[in-house]
């Protein structure tokens, strides 16, 4: 063996160790949430294998973590016929619907009762991961349920996308599907970035996770936030499937696809009403949008069993919250005074149902979040209201603008006391200077008495005004 042989041998197990370090780096990071190595060091590992495979080309697999970005832009999406359709799932909106689907499937399967598995209905974009000898093959969108879109190059670039997994020997061709999505956290950087560039905002999450995923330049997805939930396989060659939904769940976890932590296996419907009542409350914590909770048939066999009517299975349905996001119009924008003597500007809307809720008012935040969004008065504006949380507007329709919209700024006076309002170099708020302003006098006032402070009863705002 010649020095040069011996010196590729040595590289080639170098490759193999870094990518076995960085996949399981990776895996801690983006799908157990739970990473165990610093940016640094991470860095490093992929610096050295970057070094090694630009030395030694012929080491280069797609499967590397070095592929994730750097395909060439695509000219267009070619078709993929899915080969088991991706179906819509029928709706539910009330705890009768439910019990009416329940006993209609026990009917059918001919069972007393059916297990059934409760999932939150992630609010993203539906993909389906096709591997082959362990390694990702190729990625698709829904599409209309029967042809999706090949967005393979988009896919790799997820990091909690795995591009192999642990399974070549055993199931040689499989199918993984689930939901790419974006946080609300990194939906808000993502329309700052958007803002601060004068590009277009997205409208929500959703929207932004699709727009992202559909880009014909991978590099664009990979600076996305974007995230992945598996919730079902699709199919599996040359191997037998576990035989219930469950299992299938947990053989995906086990190769190293991110599920959602917070499924759930029930006796009956019962229990899986109690489940969304629940999330129904609960929902508002998480940092990314769900819509619902959808609700599967445990039993391989009993879905199979109950089949499909038109393009739903009858052994799923999908419980459907009321929408927490609404669109109308901002008639305009007022500005009250804080206790620190802040200017908060807050939306005047054209009141609407949210939730069972009516809203007529959202908050702005500042003027530079409403420059950087570019709200008009007039804009026709999407607004979120999440649980008890104070309404907020996310941004404008801007493809329903006539041209009447009306750019807003901070007023130069103070609106209580008529004092000039000063905004500090550096920061984002705006402030009325004069301490014995009747605005901040109110809202100290009532922030004295409320419960979070002093707790003293029957000092309403009302009371403090006058």
């Amino acid at each position: 063996m010649t020095a040069q042989d011996r010196s590729h041998d040595a590289a080639r197990l170098r490759v193999e160790e870094l990518r076995s370090e960085i996949a399981v780096a990776n895996h801690r990071y983006y799908v157990l949430d739970d990473p165990q190595l610093s940016d640094g060091a991470w860095d490093a590992l992929m610096r050295e294998l970057r070094d090694l495979e630009a030395a030694f080309p012929d080491l280069v697999t797609p499967d590397s973590p070095t592929q994730r970005v750097g395909d060439a832009p695509l000219t267009e999406f070619s078709p993929v016929t899915h080969r088991e359709p991706m179906l819509s799932l029928a709706n539910a909106f009330s705890a009768d619907e439910l019990r009416k689907w329940y006993q209609r499937a026990c009917r059918l399967a001919e069972a007393d009762a059916l297990e059934l598995v409760c999932e939150l209905k992630i609010d993203g974009l539906a993909i389906a991961l096709v591997y082959e000898n362990g390694r990702l093959a190729q990625g698709a969108t829904r599409g209309n349920g029967t042809i999706g879109e090949e967005i393979t190059q988009n896919l790799r670039t997820v990091r909690s996308v795995p591009l192999s997994v642990n399974a070549a020997g055993s199931v040689p061709r499989f199918e993984a599907r689930g939901e790419c999505y974006m946080t609300w956290s990194g939906f808000e950087r993502l329309n700052e970035q958007r803002a601060t560039a004068e590009e277009r905002l997205f409208a929500n999450p959703r929207n932004a996770a699709a727009g992202s995923l559909r880009q014909l330049d991978p590099g664009i997805t990979a600076s996305r936030p974007l995230h992945t939930f598996m919730y079902q396989v699709g199919w599996v060659e040359g191997a037998e499937a576990a035989a219930t939904h469950w299992e299938r769940l947990e053989w995906l976890a086990r190769l190293g696809f991110r599920t959602n932590p917070n499924i759930r296996l029930v006796p009956d419907i019962e229990s899986a009403i109690a489940f969304t009542e629940e999330w129904d409350s609960k929902r508002q914590q998480l940092d990314y949008p769900i819509d619902g909770i959808v609700f599967k048939v445990n039993a391989i066999e009993a879905q199979q069993q109950l089949g499909f009517v038109g393009k739903d299975p009858r052994w799923a349905i999908a419980f459907k919250y009321p929408s927490a996001e609404e669109t109308t119009r901002l008639n305009g924008i007022g500005v009250n005074v804080g206790r620190t003597g802040t200017l908060n500007p807050f939306a005047i809307l054209e009141p609407v149902q949210i939730g069972g809720v009516t809203v007529g008012l959202a908050t702005l935040h500042n003027e530079e979040a409403i420059l950087r969004k570019d709200i008009r008065v007039g804009d026709m504006v999407i607004v979120h209201r999440a649980g008890e949380v104070i309404p907020q507007v996310v941004g404008p329709v801007v493809s329903l603008r006539t041209g009447a919209e009306v750019p807003w700024h901070m007023p130069a006076e103070c609106p209580v006391c008529g004092t000039p309002v000063v905004k500090p170099e550096g920061e984002a708020m705006t402030y009325c200077p004069n301490r014995l302003c009747p605005g901040q006098a109110f809202r100290l006032l009532t922030h004295f008495v409320s419960r979070s402070a002093m707790d003293i009863e029957g000092i309403g705002e009302a009371l403090a005004q006058a």
